[in-house]
C-alpha cells in the first residue's frame, strides 16, 4: 500500500493565495498514484487569532504581560488595543469576511471612517495627508469605494498584528515567522533553544491545528515546505508536535530555504525533529523516498537528501540513474485542501503595481525551469533552480491554465519564474487568444529589447496587466560589471512600451553592489526618479546588495575588487556572507535615503525635489542631464 502523504506550508507566508509548493507536489505525487492531502497553515493561524474567541485568548495573554505597566507606558499598539478593545473583538469577523470578499457591501462603512477603530499603522494616512491633503480620495475619489475601504481593512488587521508583535509573541509577523533565528545563521542553537523553551501562543495554537489535521488526513509522511527563513521556525515547530501525536510519522523538509541556506548543513540535532530533508526540484527525491519507505528501493536509492546515519548527518549526492523530471512532466498543479475562499485579499499600499503582490487570488506557474540568461553576477546560477533551464511549451503551460480555471473557478494567473523567457511568452499569448481563454497574468521577467510595443501590445491583449524585472542599478559601468545585459536607455525603451500598453511595470532596484560609489549611488536615484516620472515604470523596491556564497560574486570575489570575510564553522544555514570593500560608501545612510524617495515617488509625490533632498548630509549633485530619460525615449 502506498503511504498517505499530507503536505504543510508552515506560517508565515502571503496571506491572498497559497504558496504555490504543496499544489505543485500535490498535483505530481497524484499523478504517480500516491494518496496525498495538503493544508496552509499561514493563512488558517491567522485566521484563528483575527477572530472573536482568538482576540479574547490574546487580550488575556497581554493583559497578563503587562499587568503591572503603567497606561503611558504602554506600547502605542497594546494602549489603543485595550482601549477600544470591545470595538475591535465586535468587528474583527465582519473585516475577515469583507477582505474575503464575501460582504462587499460592508465597504460603505468601512470606507465611512467611523466603523473601524484606527490605531498607529493609521498614522501613515495622517502623515501622507500633511503633504497631499486628503490622500485617500486621490488615490481613490468618490467611486474607488471598495479599494479604500480594503486598505482601511488592512491597516486595521496590521494594527492586530502588531498587537500580537508587541503583546504576545514578539517573533510574530504577518507575512514571517521567527525570521532571524533561521536566516544566514551558521548555528542551530537559536532555532533549538526557541524549539526545547516554553510553549508560545503561536505554537499552542499551530499545534491545535496540526492534531485536528493529522486526525482528519491519517497520514504516514509529512511534508514541510520551508520557502523563506521566516518559515523555518513554524515547520520545525510541526515537526516537534508531529513527534509527540505520532512517533511513527516520517517527517520530510524541503523547499527554497532548504535548498539555498542549508547545503552544508551538519548539526544533527535538526534530525531531532525531522527524518530527511531534501535539497533542490522536490519531486524526484520525495518520489524515490516514498518509494524507499514502501521497501521498493533501496536506501542507497535516496538523491539529493539528508538523513541521519550512526549519529552523524550524511547525504545522498545526486543519483544519477534517477534524473530530475523535465518541466513538461511534473503535472497541472492541485489546489484541492486549500481553503481558497478564506485567503484575504489586502491592500497594503496605495500604489496600484505594489499592491498586486497582497491583492487578489492568484492561480501559480512557471512558464520554464529557471533563467534562460543565467549570467547575474549577484543571483545564485550555481543553484539547480536557477542554473538548469527547461521549458515546457506554450501547448503546454494553457492546457495548465485551463485545468486550474476548471479546478479553481479563478482565472487569475501569476507566473512565478526567475525570469520567464519572451519566446514562450508570446507563444503563449498567441495560443490563448487563439483558444479565446480569458485570463489576467502578470510575472517576472528581464527587459529584453525583444519586449517591442508591438509585442509588449500583444501581451497585453492576452490578459497581461504587470510585469515586474530587475533594473537593479541604473548604471551602465555596473549593469556591465553585473552582466546584467541590459542598459539604462533599453530599460527605459522597454519599460516604457509595456507601460503604454497599460501594463504595469514593477522594477528591484539594488545598492550597494562591490565598487558602487556614492556619486553612482545618488545617480542612480536620479535615473529613477526621471524614469518614474516619465512613465517607464510604476513601482520599485530598493534592495541592499547582499554576496551569497552560490553566485559569482561570492564564489569570485577578487573579480569585483572586494574580500570575503568567511563564515566560521557552518552547521546549519549559510547564505550571506560579509565583505570588506575597498570603496567604503555609507550604504546604511544612502539606504534610508533611496528608500524614502521611493516612497514619496510610488505615491505621486517628490519629483520636483532635488535627489540631495532625500539625504540626510549634502551628497555631491548627479552628474546625469534632468532630461536623460526623456532624450532616451526619442531616440
Amino acid at each position: 500500500m502506498k503511504p498517505k502523504v499530507l503536505l504543510l506550508t508552515p506560517p508565515m507566508t502571503q496571506l491572498n493565495t497559497p504558496y504555490p509548493a504543496t499544489a505543485y507536489l500535490t498535483g505530481f505525487l497524484r499523478k504517480q498514484g500516491y494518496p496525498v492531502a495538503q493544508r496552509d497553515l499561514a493563512i488558517e493561524l491567522l485566521l484563528e487569532i483575527l477572530s472573536k474567541q482568538g482576540l479574547e485568548r490574546i487580550y488575556r495573554i497581554v493583559e497578563d504581560n503587562f499587568a503591572a505597566v503603567d497606561d503611558e507606558e504602554l506600547p502605542d499598539s497594546i494602549y489603543h488595543f485595550f482601549t477600544h478593545f470591545p470595538l475591535y473583538q465586535q468587528r474583527v469577523e465582519s473585516c475577515i469576511r469583507f477582505l474575503q470578499g464575501k460582504d462587499p457591501s460592508l465597504a460603505l462603512r468601512i470606507a465611512s471612517r467611523h466603523f473601524l477603530p484606527e490605531g498607529p499603522q493609521f498614522e501613515s494616512l495622517y502623515q501622507m495627508e500633511d503633504l497631499s491633503g486628503d490622500v485617500l480620495d486621490h488615490a481613490f475619489g468618490d467611486l474607488g469605494l471598495q479599494d479604500k475601504a480594503k486598505y482601511l481593512a488592512t491597516l486595521f488587521i496590521n494594527d492586530l498584528v502588531g498587537v500580537m508583535k508587541d503583546g504576545v509573541d514578539p517573533l510574530f509577523e504577518v507575512s514571517r515567522y521567527g525570521e532571524r533565528l533561521a536566516s544566514s545563521n551558521p548555528s542551530f542553537d537559536d532555532l533549538y533553544r526557541q524549539l526545547k523553551g516554553t510553549k508560545s501562543h503561536t505554537r499552542e495554537l499551530i499545534e491545535q491545528l496540526l492534531a485536528g489535521y493529522i486526525e482528519e488526513e491519517q497520514p504516514h509522511v509529512i511534508g514541510i515546505t520551508v520557502p523563506f527563513p521566516g518559515n523555518m521556525l513554524g515547520a520545525l515547530q510541526i515537526a516537534s508536535a508531529c513527534r509527540r501525536i505520532d512517533s511513527q510519522l516520517k517527517i520530510v523538509l524541503g523547499g527554497g530555504f532548504v535548498n539555498t541556506e542549508l547545503r552544508s548543513l551538519k548539526d544533527p540535532r535538526l534530525f531531532e525533529f525531522v527524518d530527511y530533508v531534501t535539497m533542490d526540484d522536490g519531486e524526484r527525491p520525495l518520489l524515490t523516498l516514498l518509494e524507499y519507505l514502501q521497501s521498493q528501493r533501496s536506501v542507497d536509492d535516496l538523491t539529493r537528501t539528508y538523513r541521519l546515519r550512526d549519529g552523524q548527518v550524511y547525504y545522498h549526492h545526486e543519483n544519477q540513474q534517477l534524473p530530475d523530471f523535465l518541466h513538461d512532466q511534473t503535472g497541472t498543479p492541485c489546489y484541492e485542501g486549500l481553503p481558497l475562499d478564506r485567503y484575504l485579499s489586502l491592500c497594503e499600499m496605495l500604489n496600484p503595481m505594489h499592491r498586486i503582490w497582497s491583492d487578489g487570488r492568484w492561480n501559480k506557474l512557471t512558464v520554464a525551469h529557471g533563467c534562460y540568461w543565467k549570467k547575474c553576477s549577484f543571483c545564485d546560477i550555481s543553484l539547480d533552480y536557477i542554473g538548469r533551464y527547461q521549458e515546457a511549451g506554450a501547448a503546454v503551460i494553457v492546457d495548465r491554465i485551463e485545468q486550474l480555471i476548471a479546478e479553481t473557478g479563478q482565472s487569475g494567473f501569476h507566473f512565478v519564474d526567475e525570469a520567464a523567457p519572451p519566446k514562450v511568452l508570446f507563444a503563449l499569448a498567441e495560443q490563448l487568444l487563439e483558444r479565446e481563454i480569458v485570463i489576467t497574468w502578470w510575472g517576472n521577467i528581464r527587459f529584453e529589447k525583444t519586449f517591442t510595443a508591438e509585442k509588449c501590445r500583444l501581451l497585453a491583449e492576452s490578459g497581461c496587466i504587470a510585469v515586474s524585472g530587475g533594473l537593479e542599478v541604473a548604471s551602465d559601468r555596473l549593469l556591465k560589471l553585473m552582466k546584467k545585459g541590459v542598459s539604462v536607455e533599453q530599460v527605459a525603451r522597454v519599460t516604457r512600451h509595456f507601460a503604454d500598453a497599460g501594463i504595469l511595470v514593477h522594477a528591484y532596484l539594488m545598492y550597494g553592489f562591490p565598487s558602487q560609489t556614492e556619486a553612482e549611488t545618488v545617480e542612480s536615484l536620479e535615473l529613477v526618479r526621471q524614469l518614474m516620472a516619465n512613465g517607464c515604470f510604476q513601482s520599485a523596491y530598493w534592495h541592499r546588495f547582499a554576496a551569497t556564497v552560490h553566485s559569482p560574486v561570492g564564489l569570485h570575489p577578487e573579480q569585483y575588487r572586494i574580500q570575503l570575510i568567511p563564515n566560521e564553522n557552518v552547521q546549519f544555514a549559510e547564505n550571506e556572507v560579509a565583505y570588506i570593500d575597498p570603496v567604503g560608501a555609507d550604504h546604511d545612510l544612502l539606504g534610508r535615503g533611496l528608500k524614502k524617495a521611493l516612497y514619496n515617488y510610488m505615491h505621486g509625490m517628490g519629483f520636483d525635489y532635488p535627489v540631495s533632498f532625500w539625504f540626510d548630509k549634502s551628497v555631491a549633485d548627479p552628474a546625469i542631464a534632468p532630461d536623460f530619460i526623456a532624450t532616451a525615449l526619442t531616440l
